[in-house]
């Protein structure tokens, strides 16, 4: 009867877990649209705390001043590079008649390739076409729609950020002492290492995002320069800015590349020459710039990075796709401190033996360094 309790009590806590689990999804699904713009303005908020701190104690501003000139300060630099891509895509949209006839081109050359290679008419695969898509134009009107909202619902949501991040930087004396009361003072030790380390290293890990988005942005921007691509500046930054989004967004960047390099020619070299750069882009990316540039002290491993990036894209969309590396981050800090979660804390930790893992050593990257000082 004894030896019953002990695994009473880890089926009880193990079932508490999965529903805690389970609750927080259903309650990030219900309610992203609050939740995601207040997580992410939280993190973008934790990047200018350095900011409004200067300008608090070396400049001599009032606390709200200098958190607010910090918001607009970013907030601009936000804008700029909207409105350079909205202004550049609105001059792409005179070439959409050229982008159709184009497409319609190599859509005849790849009818007629599976004609003579498999033996398919040209009738019978307009068939398939129409029967899967819902019609040939039909169905991309329908996805590109479905693609505006949910961009126009985004960026509505998004308009609220800039507010939460200057209400957070205001407040952020007051949200440390209301977690000290959380907590008996005996924690409190702890609970300040747990709040320096999760600030070193979401300042460490945005820092090296957007490092990693101004280098991977001017090599696309040279690689499709040199292929001659039309429109290579706006296709480098918005490549850059969907690199953001983890495995997924380099290859709806691809994509993009592809239509919009219709705009200037139909040659399927330039076609070619695209995927070759972002490949190449992206061999340098993986191989170079995330473990020199974006990784930080906490390292979380790959197959718990896909399922939760998955699992948070399905939750609330890019918003979540978005936030999936950084939360996950924030929890390991805090499972890692815990007792009783420090096995959560190593499953979601990277323990690879040394010879199958491309990091010889590990070692503090350039973006924490700058961020400890």
């Amino acid at each position: 009867m004894p030896t019953a309790l002990p695994r009473l009590a880890f089926e009880a806590k193990f079932a508490y877990a999965l529903i805690i689990i389970l609750a927080l999804g259903y309650l990030l699904n219900v309610g992203q649209d609050i939740i995601c713009p207040l997580l992410i303005a939280m993190l973008f908020a934790i990047l200018l705390r350095p900011v409004a701190s200067f300008l608090q104690e070396r400049l001599r501003f009032p606390n709200a001043l200098a958190c607010l000139v910090s918001v607009l300060l970013f907030s601009l630099l936000i804008g700029g590079v909207f409105y350079f891509i909205s202004t550049q895509i609105a001059h792409m949209a005179d070439d959409w008649e050229k982008i159709k006839e184009n497409v319609s081109l190599h859509y005849q050359h790849l009818q007629t390739y599976i004609t003579e290679t498999f033996n398919v008419s040209k009738a019978e695969q307009d068939k398939f076409v129409k029967e899967t898509t819902n019609g040939p134009l039909g169905g991309g009107k329908k996805l590109v729609g479905a693609t505006l909202m949910s961009f126009t619902n985004a960026l509505l949501s998004m308009l609220i950020v800039p507010i939460y991040m200057f209400l957070i930087l205001l407040y952020r004396t007051h949200f440390a002492s209301f977690l000290s009361k959380l907590f008996a003072e005996k924690h409190h030790e702890r609970l300040k290492d747990v709040i320096a380390t999760i600030k070193v290293s979401v300042q460490s890990y945005i820092l090296g995002l957007m490092l990693e988005l101004l280098i991977v942005s001017s090599l696309t921007t040279i690689g499709f320069w040199i292929i001659g691509v039309k429109y290579a500046i706006l296709l480098g930054v918005i490549t850059g800015l969907l690199n953001l989004i983890p495995y997924v967004g380099i290859m709806t960047a691809c994509v993009l590349s592809i239509i919009a390099s219709l705009t200037g020619s139909s040659d399927l070299s330039i076609i070619i020459g695209i995927i070759v750069v972002n490949l190449v882009v992206q061999f340098i990316d993986n191989n170079f710039l995330v473990p020199m540039v974006v990784s930080s002290k906490v390292e979380i491993n790959s197959l718990a990075t896909i399922v939760g990036i998955i699992v948070a894209g399905t939750i609330a969309g890019v918003a979540g796709m978005f936030l999936a590396i950084p939360m996950m981050a924030m929890a390991k800090v805090i499972f890692d401190r815990v007792d009783s979660l420090q096995a959560w804390g190593y499953f979601l930790g990277d323990d690879l033996p040394k010879s199958f893992s491309w990091r010889k050593r590990k070692r503090t990257s350039p973006i924490e360094k700058i961020v400890r000082k």
